[in-house]
């Protein structure tokens, strides 16, 4: 079910279905809900499952000023509190993953559990170049982010540079803030991902007050996807491995994923990713 949301200043778009719990998928840069779509079905058996646009993505329109994601981790916080009406499993995959470990830090009274996939908590994680898209990647994005943009196809350029700033400047989170969240987590990297060297994963799940702290009982887990990585998703078209997965219990709850390779809400695609 399509709806919009009024969010401060941003008319934002999201996806709903299913029944349930609540779980709020946040997608990676310059794609939005739709990547997500094939997977829906399976999961909206088990969850109420919520998939916003974030503003300059998908249906939601840019507005005025940089996009970052402090910004996004407000929006994303203003639609628990509006539309999920309390708190939630949330998913944040590459770009999606900083602006869900946020909006968990600031209030995390509305993070039941946490998925931290394929991101950076700063952004001297990122591998020389790859927050730089080349010629292929780039025609693919103006032609998926123009399909639907409210602000037209020609904005891309726009948005794009905004992305590209906070790329450069953002997130700037250290392993001590990564103690601010005392709920459970699970944090994802692809073993073929050469966007994201395996240390800077490593260190957020080390650090992470599980690994910090013995006193805390949520429990934090690095989950290393075999074959996959974060890049490159336009090949998902093209290629998919198969694999039987079991999304942790201690996670998600008793959910049992067959065939198509569905990690955690099926973002990590072996062989494929989607964007930043």
């Amino acid at each position: 079910m399509s709806n919009y949301v009024q969010l401060g200043d941003v008319h934002t778009y999201y996806e709903e279905d299913g029944e349930g719990e609540a779980l709020v998928l946040l997608h990676p840069g310059l794609a939005d809900s739709r990547a997500f779509e094939e997977y829906v079905p399976e999961f909206a058996q088990h969850f109420h499952v919520f998939r916003p646009d974030r503003r300059g993505h998908g249906r939601t329109p840019d507005v005025e000023g940089p996009i970052t994601y402090e910004q996004m981790a407000r929006d994303t916080i203003a639609f628990l509190e509006q539309v999920v009406g309390g708190p939630a499993y949330l998913l944040g995959h590459s770009d999606g993953a900083p602006v869900a470990l946020l909006a968990a830090l600031e209030r995390p009274d509305l993070v039941r559990k946490l998925v931290f996939s394929c991101g950076v908590f700063h952004h001297d994680g990122w591998a020389p170049g790859a927050i730089e898209l080349d010629d292929e990647t780039l025609a693919f994005f103006i032609d998926y982010w123009g399909a639907v943009a409210p602000d037209g196809r020609e904005h891309f350029w726009v948005v794009k540079e905004k992305l590209d700033r906070m790329h450069r400047e953002e997130p700037t989170l250290t392993v001590d803030d990564l103690k601010g969240y005392p709920g459970p987590a699970l944090i994802m990297v692809g073993d073929r991902d050469e966007e994201i060297p395996m240390e800077h994963t490593l260190a957020c799940a080390k650090d992470s007050p599980t690994r910090s702290s013995p006193s805390c009982q949520a429990p934090t887990m690095a989950a290393l996807t075999p074959g996959s990585s974060s890049s490159s998703w336009r090949a998902e078209r093209r290629s998919r491995d198969r694999l039987e997965l079991v999304i942790w219990k201690e996670v998600l709850g008793p959910v049992h994923v067959l065939g198509i390779a569905l990690i955690v809400v099926g973002v990590v695609v072996l062989n494929t990713g989607l964007g930043h």
